[in-house]
C-alpha cells in the first residue's frame, strides 16, 4: 500500500494568522514544528494501518517548509516549487493507492481559517461545473483521475466540512474550530498528533485504487478576482476569456488539464498585483 500525503500548512496545528504561514518570519519557524508534527502524526498512523510507502509531498507557498530532520524516517518527502501537478505532484506515477490532504483549508469566499485557493487575497471565488471550488476539489478531481480516493482530510472544521462534499467517504481530523479568518479554538500539537494519528490508522482501510475517472470531463472552471487588471492577466492565457469585469472562465478536457491550466492562471494573476493596490 502507498499512501501520498499532500501537506498544505494554513491548516496545520496552531496556524491562525498570515505570519504563520509566510516563509522566513519568526510565527513561521514556530509553526514550522507543529506542521511537521501534524505530517508526523499522519504516517505514524497510515503505517499503523498497513502502509508500506508513504511518500509526502509539500505543497505550501515555497514548498520548504517541513523540517525533514524531524520527519518520520519510514516516510519520503518531494520539497521544492515548479511541479508539474504542483499540490498532488507524485499521483501521476499510477501506484498511489490512497492520498491525505493534510492541513487543508477552505476555500475562497468561504469561512474558514485562512480561507483561499491558491492566492490569499486576489482569488474571491472559484467554481467547477458551478459548484464552489476550493483547492481539495480541485486536486480530489485529478486524483480520481489517476484511480487514488482521498482517504483523509485535515485542517479546521470548515476544511473538514468542505471535504465531506468532494470527498465523503474520507476521514476527517479537525486539529482547529473556525472562530474568524484569523482565529481559532486550537488544540496543542501532542493532542493533535493523537487525533490525526487515529484517523490516519483508519483512513488506510480506505486507500484502495479505483479505475481511473476518465470521462468525466470536460470541466469549465470560472475564477473571481478583486481586480479587473488581474481578469485582463488571467485573459492572456490560451482558452480563458472574460466573462465578467472580474471573472474569467475556461474549459478543460480533463482535470490534469484543468489543474495545469489554474497555474497558469494564478501565476499571471499575480504577477498583475501591486503592493498596496493588488
Amino acid at each position: 500500500m502507498k499512501v501520498l500525503i499532500s501537506a498544505d500548512m494554513e491548516g496545520a496545528t496552531g496556524v491562525t494568522w498570515p505570519a504563520d504561514v509566510e516563509p522566513g518570519t519568526e510565527q513561521w519557524q514556530r509553526c514550522r514544528a507543529m506542521f511537521t508534527s501534524d505530517v508526523n502524526g499522519a504516517i505514524a498512523g497510515l503505517f499503523d494501518g498497513g502502509a508500506d510507502e508513504v511518500l509526502v509531498n509539500e505543497a505550501h507557498a515555497t514548498m520548504r517548509n517541513l523540517l525533514l530532520e524531524q520527519l518520520d524516517e519510514r516516510a519520503t518527502m518531494i520539497t521544492g516549487r515548479h511541479k508539474a501537478l504542483t499540490m498532488v505532484e507524485g499521483i501521476q506515477t499510477g501506484d498511489v493507492d490512497g492520498v491525505v490532504f493534510l492541513g487543508y483549508h477552505a476555500g475562497a469566499g468561504a469561512e474558514g481559517v485562512l480561507a483561499h485557493t491558491y492566492l490569499p487575497n486576489s482569488i474571491t471565488g472559484v467554481w467547477v461545473d458551478g459548484d464552489p471550488a476550493s483547492e481539495g476539489r480541485l486536486n480530489a478531481l485529478v486524483a480520481a483521475e489517476y484511480g487514488t480516493p482521498v482517504v483523509l482530510v485535515t485542517g479546521d472544521d470548515r476544511a473538514c466540512a468542505d471535504a465531506a462534499t468532494y470527498a465523503p467517504m474520507a476521514r476527517t481530523a479537525a486539529v482547529k474550530d473556525y472562530v474568524s479568518r484569523y482565529a481559532a479554538r486550537c488544540r496543542p500539537p501532542a493532542r493533535t498528533f493523537e487525533d490525526i494519528r487515529a484517523e490516519a490508522k483508519a483512513a488506510a482501510a480506505l486507500a484502495v485504487r479505483h479505475e481511473p475517472a476518465t470521462g468525466r470531463g470536460p470541466f469549465t472552471v470560472e475564477i473571481e478576482v478583486d481586480a479587473t487588471q488581474l481578469a485582463d492577466f488571467a485573459g492572456m492565457v490560451p482558452t480563458v476569456e472574460r466573462v465578467a469585469e472580474r471573472r474569467v472562465r475556461y474549459t478543460a478536457a480533463t482535470a490534469h488539464d484543468l489543474i495545469r491550466c489554474f497555474k497558469a492562471v494564478t501565476t499571471l494573476i499575480s504577477n498583475g498585483i501591486e503592493n498596496h493596490y493588488g
